[in-house]
């Protein structure tokens, strides 16, 4: 009896404390873990955010990149960090929906990791080369099907959301194209350029300057939307493929234990950061969508996507390493 009043005194006690610490958040600097290399799409998202961020908690958010194994080491850090609101990340679909499906992964998304908001979402696109003879997806499919197992379609890598994309496609269209992955979204557009492979599908900023040079022609985008930066191309439900969705998106998490009061917070200064007219503006030109929500949404949207690419994967017969 004494140990449970024990107890029950000591939660007492534990209650204010944790809201004084709420209302103190944060009294020192943040590290942002961005789980990849600087430059790509998710460094940029991250650093635009993590700036406004610094500028209204009058704090300093630093950005720690933790590249490897499609986002997968920086997420792990993260899942292993101080549950304390000082450490959080911005990490993709691929670590946090795709990947533990996919591989053996040191963390389970929505059990290891708290979810603090949607951040962004950028579609992918599906593009040919310029010695393809199809104009549209019509064409595209009819040439597939007039040539099985002829048509390649590359990837940034196996299991990737561009892979997953193209396995898709497959499916919905019934056609036979045969997947060729490479280390990385560059690797895999050089090769397309040169005409060794006839498709792929990437995130949109990575293609809308090719395909403004005319290097690569546009089929369709895997968004339920018409992108503002690329009008002229089709949505994959205009042409009559609903079910071929791929955007990529990106999170913010924080490690699995942290106080709800410190994730309130941090979802309240991030989405803060997201409404600024001056962020929207800088990341509008990288094809980014900017959500911002709340924590219990997120994690419902983290949950679907987790249970929509392992259909994928599991309807397509994908490898994986489980």
């Amino acid at each position: 009896m004494k140990v449970l009043q024990a107890f029950v005194a000591g939660l007492a006690l534990m209650l204010p404390m944790a809201s004084v610490m709420a209302e103190d958040f944060p009294a020192h600097q943040i590290r942002l873990i961005v789980p990849f290399p600087p430059g790509g799409p998710n460094d940029i998202i991250a650093r635009v955010i993590g700036q406004r961020m610094s500028e209204i908690i009058k704090q300093p958010v630093i950005i720690d990149n933790r590249g490897g194994q499609g986002g997968v080491l920086g997420t792990e850090v993260l899942a292993k960090s101080a549950p304390d609101g000082y450490t959080i990340a911005i990490s993709s679909a691929g670590a946090l929906a795709i990947s533990p499906t996919m591989e053996k992964v040191a963390y389970d998304p929505l059990k290891d990791l708290q979810a603090v908001t949607l951040v962004a979402k950028v579609p992918e696109m599906l593009v040919v080369a310029t010695d393809v003879p199809a104009k549209n997806m019509a064409e595209l499919v009819a040439l597939a099907k007039a040539k099985p197992g002829k048509l390649n379609f590359a990837s940034s890598g196996p299991g990737s959301l561009p892979h997953l994309a193209g396995e898709m496609l497959k499916l919905t269209a019934k056609i036979d194209i045969v997947h060729v992955p490479y280390r990385g979204a560059a690797p895999a557009v050089n090769d397309l350029l040169g005409q060794q492979v006839q498709m792929v599908f990437l995130d949109l900023p990575v293609l809308l300057p090719l395909i403004r040079a005319g290097s690569l022609r546009a089929i369709a985008l895997a968004a339920p939307q018409r992108a503002p930066t690329a009008k002229d191309v089709p949505t994959t439900t205009e042409v009559g493929m609903p079910d071929v969705q791929a955007e990529n998106w990106y999170g913010m998490v924080a490690p699995a234990g942290t106080p709800p009061a410190i994730i309130a917070k941090l979802n309240e200064i991030a989405t803060e950061a997201m409404r600024d007219p001056a962020v929207k503006e800088k990341l509008a030109v990288q094809g980014a969508e900017l959500i911002g929500d709340s924590p219990d949404h997120f994690h419902a949207f983290m949950e679907s996507e987790i249970k929509r690419w392992a259909m994928v994967i599991q309807d397509a017969g994908v490898p994986t390493e489980k």
